[in-house]
């Protein structure tokens, strides 16, 4: 019986793996590093729309729709990198209990946060989100993966792009202005 049961899990698990030219050992690698990657963009994500739902203060509407289009831009890299793990013949997150074991980006379950306290938040989980997808980078050239690397050299530099607007918006302006 246990035989069966055993046969029947690989013949279950060998209908959803697709073949790659990378081999095992790479698509195993390469799909792991991009599932820390995913679970920490949809760790940001939520972030994300949690600061854009609870920003209150002088500087509501320029903070709401900036982070609502970081949101969209954010939610947006999920399918591709979901994607590109199935096209390499690797499974991908099948739950939010999946994502909380995989993610390094902290929630923020606070009921208030300072509205320059966010922007902070979100430029720091920025920036960690880039240096995870470096690290996923590095083992996408160490296959000759370039299809993943690709898109992960786009997606660093939009996260780049939030970082740097975050770190803008949140500057502290001076006496003169400035």
């Amino acid at each position: 019986m246990a035989k069966s049961m055993t046969s029947a899990k690989k013949l279950q698990q060998s209908a959803i793996l697709f073949p790659t030219d990378l081999g095992q050992k790479a698509s195993e690698d390469i799909s792991g590093a991009m599932n820390s990657v995913l679970a920490d963009v949809f760790a940001l994500y939520l972030k994300t729309k949690n600061f854009h739902w609870h920003v209150s203060g002088p500087h509501f509407r320029d903070y709401h729709l900036m982070l609502d289009d970081q949101g969209e831009e954010l939610f947006a890299m999920t399918d591709p990198i979901a994607e590109r793990v199935r096209k390499l013949g690797g499974t991908t997150l099948r739950s939010i209990g999946h994502i909380a074991k995989l993610q390094s980006i902290s929630d923020n379950d606070a009921d208030f946060v300072e509205p320059s306290d966010m922007l902070a938040e979100l430029c720091q989980d920025n920036v960690k989100l880039t240096e995870r997808m470096r690290v996923a980078h590095d083992i996408c050239d160490k296959y000759n993966d370039t299809a993943t690397a690709s898109l992960i050299e786009e997606w660093i530099d939009q996260t780049e792009q939030r970082a740097w607007f975050l770190f803008e918006a949140g500057r502290k302006v001076d006496s003169s202005g400035h």
